[in-house]
């Protein structure tokens, strides 16, 4: 109902429901002002946020064309854990892309919400602690789909083969950049 039809239709009942209306509005106003910002878009289906990552569930998974066993499979992811980001939803298909952008359709049951990241530099050091100072544990091989933990504003834990340890963000695939995870 809009604003002007309520308040005809409280005038009617006196001038006090009207005075009630009139001082709801501004506070009304001041908790949309008040709460925090939105995610600029929610998927359809789960109302989970897009673009966001998830991986690869099975140790295949048919990339299609379209959202249906009827369209087209253009190739076949071929390596389990690998990180994907979902950028669209449509009943139990959802549009993913690599890191490449290469991307199509997914079938629900082939994705995992485990998180996974994609080390893009060779031999990148893993240190022990969220900062570049701390001991190096290990060094991961570019390619190497890691299990994504804790992320800082720059920093994330990842563990991949028995080692883990801390990478800097803008050295893996898989994470946003203003991403912060406990």
């Amino acid at each position: 109902m809009a604003a002007g039809a309520s308040v005809a239709a409280l005038e009617s009942q006196g001038e006090g429901a009207a005075a009630v209306l009139a001082s709801a509005e501004p506070a009304a106003q001041a908790r949309q002002a008040a709460a925090p910002p939105a995610p600029s878009r929610r998927g359809p289906v789960t109302n989970l946020p897009l673009p966001r990552f998830v991986s690869l569930k099975a140790a295949e998974g048919n990339v299609r064309r379209g959202p249906s066993l009827t369209h087209r499979i253009d190739w076949v992811f071929k390596r389990r854990g690998m990180p994907l980001q979902i950028t669209a939803e449509f009943g139990h298909w959802r549009r993913v892309q690599d890191r490449d952008g290469a991307g199509g359709w997914v079938h629900y049951a082939l994705l995992s919400g485990v998180r996974t990241v994609l080390v893009e530099q060779d031999m990148l050091p893993v240190h022990a602690r969220p900062d570049a100072h701390t001991p190096v544990t290990a060094a991961f091989e570019l390619g190497v789909v890691a299990r994504l933990g804790e992320c800082t504003a720059q920093w994330c834990r990842i563990s991949a083969g028995g080692y883990r340890g801390w990478a800097r963000k803008d050295d893996i695939w898989g994470v946003t950049a203003d991403e912060l995870r406990d």
